[in-house]
């Protein structure tokens, strides 16, 4: 049985395109290192192995992902989103941005405080209601017999 082909089918072998795209061939990074990278990601997870196939199809290389990964992971519990655009050329706008982003840590840190301050004030709270429900549990006991 012999398959048809389609003129776009054709028209995409016979200029030389994969399926894919040119733009993302021609840019693919598809060394030895990267196909064994990604095919031992798809096996492991395949989640994984797409992340590499992605990675691999915008031209950069398998051994770059896990600083850029790592990179991604501090800038995240650092600031609590990613900033991937770094400084500006102009100082005043940078200076701008860090005071901003130093309001927003103070603004953290008193967040956090008044949470300690409140669990600090329901732990005595919870104290003292258990010391009356203990005394008045006393008040209301009558004398245990003497043995």
């Amino acid at each position: 049985m012999q398959a048809t082909r389609t003129p776009t089918l054709d028209a995409a072998m016979s200029s030389g395109r994969n399926g894919c795209g040119s733009k993302l061939s021609r840019s693919a990074n598809w060394s030895g290192f990267n196909i064994a990278v990604m095919v031992a990601g798809f096996v492991l997870f395949w989640p994984v192995g797409m992340l590499i196939l992605l990675w691999i199809l915008s031209g950069r290389d398998a051994r770059d992902l896990p600083g850029k990964a790592r990179q991604l992971w501090s800038s995240l519990r650092r600031d609590g989103h990613v900033d991937d655009t770094g400084p500006t050329d102009n100082t005043v706008f940078n200076a701008y941005h860090q005071t901003q982003y130093d309001r927003i840590r103070e603004l953290k840190e008193e967040i956090r405080e008044s949470k300690r301050r409140f669990e600090a004030f329901r732990a005595y709270t919870r104290r003292r209601a258990d010391e009356e429900e203990f005394n008045r549990f006393m008040a209301d006991t009558p004398d245990a017999p003497a043995s």
